[in-house]
């Protein structure tokens, strides 16, 4: 099959009416190649696994393949990069989380899998103390070097404040869009839209012609955080978008950190609950992140002896040989192996009970 009619299936998935991210899941889990649920007989399709006749009805709608056919279109026409769940490609940290789109739209030109995400939002009614604090969080982050990725969801306030503090800086910054990339949304920060697409990018799991719907932007919230190593409230309210995507970092075990404020500003009451509850960490500056995170180079470990212990087989002698020299972060050992998210964490994760490495804040790991 070619690239374009395998991807006009992958988009079909998501265009069946009624039919959810777990549901296409299921359904993908059912067939080796998906375009095998677009020419099965209706008879054949109801034969499956929890497959009622409704769905079946709305699976073999002619309008799904028409539609995906336009999608697939508009993505080609305008070098719009897809990326489905089992695409190699496809952001291993996003992929982790149970509720991960089953395909998104990017466009841009930096590494989704960078070695260090780190996702910024709060409020749409940032303070001259918000905005402070964000330019001066990104701007102390630039230390980190190649492979930082600021994430953030372009919307006004402490998200366009973090995207254009990572431009200044020349850090690569991502948007995650609660709409189509037919259009953005607000129409102000188009230009800095345009500057992130040579620096970053814009991404978003809905097809052109998607309103920018309320209840989009809590979808795109997920993303925000799936994405990300940490995320980081610089300023927010009790309740909103920037509270959700917190909640939803936790729910993934993401690290959270929260910027405090004063308990009379209504803009930082969210922030002050998230440390209060001990839902997020206290930070003042990039330094207090770099160091919770484990990302200090101060932090490093030495060179060890290297003593192999026994009984080990080929991917934790790969793995005691790295950390012999210095202790890793997660993503890093994911490039220096060479071994997919779902081989190296089973690995990392036995030797652990074994005591032979140890997990550091950050994702970093060390040998005993």
């Amino acid at each position: 099959m070619n690239p374009e009619d395998k991807l006009r299936y992958q988009i079909a998935l998501t265009c069946i009416k009624g039919v959810g991210i777990m549901t296409a899941k299921h359904l993908l889990s059912l067939v080796e190649d998906v375009s095998e649920l677009f020419s099965m007989p209706k008879k054949q399709l109801a034969a499956l696994p929890n497959i009622g006749s409704r769905l079946v009805e709305a699976i073999t709608d002619k309008s799904v393949l028409d539609r995906a056919a336009r999608e697939r279109d508009f993505v080609l026409e305008n070098d719009i990069v897809p990326y489905f769940i089992t695409d190699n490609s496809y952001p291993y940290r996003l992929r982790e989380c149970c509720d991960a789109p089953l395909i998104f739209y990017y466009k841009g030109n930096t590494d989704l899998n960078a070695l260090r995400v780190v996702s910024i939002v709060g409020t749409r009614k940032i303070t001259p103390y918000g905005a402070d604090m964000t330019e001066a969080i990104v701007d102390g982050l630039k230390d980190l070097g190649e492979g930082l990725l600021i994430v953030s969801g372009l919307a006004y306030g402490i998200d366009v404040c973090a995207h254009r503090a990572a431009l200044k800086n020349n850090i690569e910054t991502v948007g995650v869009l609660a709409h189509g990339l037919d259009r953005i949304y607000p129409s102000l920060h188009r230009h800095t839209a345009k500057e992130m697409l040579d620096r970053g990018g814009l991404l978003t799991e809905f097809p052109s012609c998607t309103e920018p719907d309320r209840a989009n932007f809590v979808r795109r919230n997920r993303i925000i955080a799936g994405l990300a190593d940490t995320v980081i409230v610089p300023e927010s309210a009790r309740k909103g978008g920037s509270m959700i995507t917190a909640e939803i970092a936790i729910s993934y075990s993401r690290e959270v950190f929260a910027v405090p404020g004063r308990s009379s500003d209504e803009n930082s009451q969210g922030c002050n609950f998230l440390i209060r509850t001990n839902r997020a960490g206290l930070i003042n500056s990039a330094t207090d992140l770099t160091e919770a995170m484990g990302w200090s180079t101060g932090q490093r470990g030495k060179a060890a002896q290297l003593q192999l212990p026994l009984a080990m087989n080929e991917d934790e002698e790969i793995i005691i040989r790295l950390l012999a020299k210095e202790e890793i972060q997660i993503n890093s050992l994911l490039v220096q192996t060479d071994l997919p998210i779902n081989r190296l964490s089973p690995v990392l994760f036995e030797m652990e009970m074994r005591g032979v490495i140890r997990c550091l804040p950050g994702g970093f790991y060390k040998l005993n």
